[in-house]
């Protein structure tokens, strides 16, 4: 029912003598960690509504209104306009193979659940989410201050190291990320510092191996490791709010061209038929 990080602090000020104060450092790392998941949820609302919008809008015009159209131009004699003609026959096959089409879709989705469970598949869709353009930086971004801000914790407590490091891999949810401290814990016990073992794993961008370096080499890491969180955090929502700033323009953009291009398509014929009068 615990997480690691929570026993583990217990265990640290429990040998320590000093409960109280890693059960304080432990409530402030809850409550920045909070804070943070707070504010990227609050940022996805927005989207979140446009998106479900576009999904309603789409469905009525597919469903209802394009139909009832398409019922109308059965009874002309007249051949209709190619952009009308592509729209009728993309609804119908739409409405004809539904069924089909959401059993591949979840199919799909199942399976990709399932293979990202697996070890090689959900460093496969880190590794995805990392090449993505802007989005790529935000996800390594927000998971290199995680990292940061549990270790610092543990570290303050008065963890060792080694123990350190092996409690915040498993605290952290991404397997790539996961691998990665494998590797770096790896390292330490052979006897290298944590920066050099971090700048094997291929994980950790620059300016946090060079942070965590100067953290080491002033004796000063668990605050160090504080700051990369704050910085990586502040630098999570930046970059969030300008995506967000081009998603929600993207999407009203978009539903307007598809409200455009069906109206066009569906009074072309009723615009060409007044004409010939």
């Amino acid at each position: 029912m615990f997480p690691e990080i929570y026993t583990t602090s217990l265990l640290a000020g429990e040998k320590s003598g000093n409960l109280e104060g890693v059960l304080d450092r432990y409530i402030s790392y809850q409550r920045t960690a909070l804070s943070v998941k707070k504010k990227l949820a609050a940022s996805l609302v927005y989207p979140s509504l446009l998106v479900t919008m576009v999904l309603l809008l789409v469905t009525l015009l597919v469903t209802y209104v394009i139909p009832n159209f398409a019922a109308l131009y059965t009874t002309m004699s007249e051949d209709l306009p190619p952009m009308t003609q592509a729209l009728v026959t993309f609804v119908d096959a739409t409405r004809q193979y539904y069924v089909m089409f959401m059993v591949l879709l979840a199919g799909t989705v199942i399976g990709l659940w399932a293979w990202s469970g697996t070890r090689q598949g959900g460093q496969a869709l880190d590794r995805a989410k990392m090449k993505l353009p802007l989005v790529g930086q935000i996800w390594t971004k927000y998971q290199v201050a995680q990292f940061s801000r549990i270790l610092g914790t543990l570290l303050t407590g008065g963890i060792p190291m080694v123990q350190a490091l092996d409690t915040a891999r498993q605290s952290l949810t991404s397997p790539l990320l996961r691998h990665s401290l494998e590797t770096a814990t790896r390292q330490v016990r052979e006897g290298r510092t944590l920066w050099q073992g971090l700048s094997h794993s291929g994980f950790f961008p620059p300016l946090a191996i060079q942070m965590i370096e100067v953290g080491e080499s002033s004796g000063a890491l668990p605050q160090m490791l504080a700051s990369v969180a704050e910085f990586f955090e502040e630098d999570v929502n930046t970059y969030l709010a300008a995506l967000l700033s081009l998603i929600e323009p993207a999407i009203l953009i978009f539903m307007g061209l598809v409200v455009a291009f069906v109206l066009i398509a569906l009074y072309l014929p009723i615009f060409s038929l007044a004409g010939r009068l």
